[in-house]
């Protein structure tokens, strides 16, 4: 079994599209677990309507809005199956996502892959981010970090489970967003990810009031959480102008924090984690 994982605010309007294109599996050997992140809208009366006709088990859990990172925290928190596999909620699936997932993991069966990697399409199928030529091969083994640069798109990621528990996402007071490469990259430092240049298992939509739409204003808004993020790619990166790139959003972020006004109730004591 595979755990489909979903964190979603206010997202009412698109989350019909998931849920038909899960029901269109060809492989229902799948479970949905969907976290409210304090939505406002009729999320949670749509959610039980989906629990009463589905043909494959929806978990909902709720939380009060706290970002996407915590709410994935909070799903894993309940995760029993091997492999979790993350969906925004205003995006789907091909309907046959799931098969190719299990034949992949079926046929590749090596306890060192700690994550299978898809591309992504938009909605009218057209692939995101760079075309692989074929003599390039079906896959290859990359980091996170490796592979951004290398397809220069947004991918799906499906993680081993038991390992991508070992690395929550960090929280910071007063922030609700830190960019996921950051935990994506500490779990291939446990093994090996496979990435697949060619099949599309997944379709997005980028929205207005979506993170990549609104940078700059999430990083003003998150300093904390693009700071640790940043701080950790310069190292990681190998090339020169993107380690520069790197300690330039860094300086960034620290600025950032040092002119945000503090909620003074919120105070707490650091965290081992905070990046300053």
């Amino acid at each position: 079994m595979i755990t489909i994982l979903t964190a979603t605010y206010n997202r009412a309007h698109t989350l019909n599209r998931l849920f038909s294109s899960l029901e269109a599996q060809s492989d229902k050997r799948f479970k949905w677990v969907v976290v409210n992140d304090g939505s406002t809208d009729n999320t949670i009366e749509l959610l039980q309507g989906f629990q009463e006709i589905a043909s494959f088990p929806i978990t909902v859990l709720s939380q009060k809005n706290s970002g996407k990172h915590v709410a994935i925290n909070t799903g894993l928190a309940s995760t029993t199956d091997e492999w979790v596999f993350l969906v925004d909620s205003d995006d789907l699936l091909t309907h046959n996502a799931v098969e190719i997932f299990h034949g992949d993991s079926f046929n590749i069966s090596d306890d060192h892959i700690v994550s299978f990697c898809y591309r992504k399409a938009d909605l009218a199928g057209q692939l995101i981010g760079k075309l692989i030529a074929e003599e390039d091969g079906k896959s290859a083994y990359m980091t996170p970090t490796e592979a951004s640069n290398f397809y220069k798109g947004d991918l799906a990621y499906i993680f081993r489970t038991r390992t991508l528990l070992k690395y929550p996402f960090p929280s910071f007071v007063d922030e609700k967003f830190v960019p996921e490469l950051l935990i994506w990259n500490r779990v291939a430092d446990d093994g090996q990810v496979l990435f697949f240049h060619h099949q599309i298992i997944y379709l997005c939509e980028y929205l207005d009031d979506g993170y990549s739409a609104n940078f700059i204003h999430n990083l003003r808004r998150n300093p904390r959480g693009f700071g640790i993020y940043y701080k950790s790619q310069i190292n990681r990166e190998s090339s020169i102008i993107r380690k520069v790139k790197c300690v330039i959003r860094y300086l960034q972020c620290l600025f950032f924090l040092l002119i945000k006004k503090p909620d003074l109730g919120s105070v707490r004591k650091p965290k081992k984690y905070d990046f300053l």
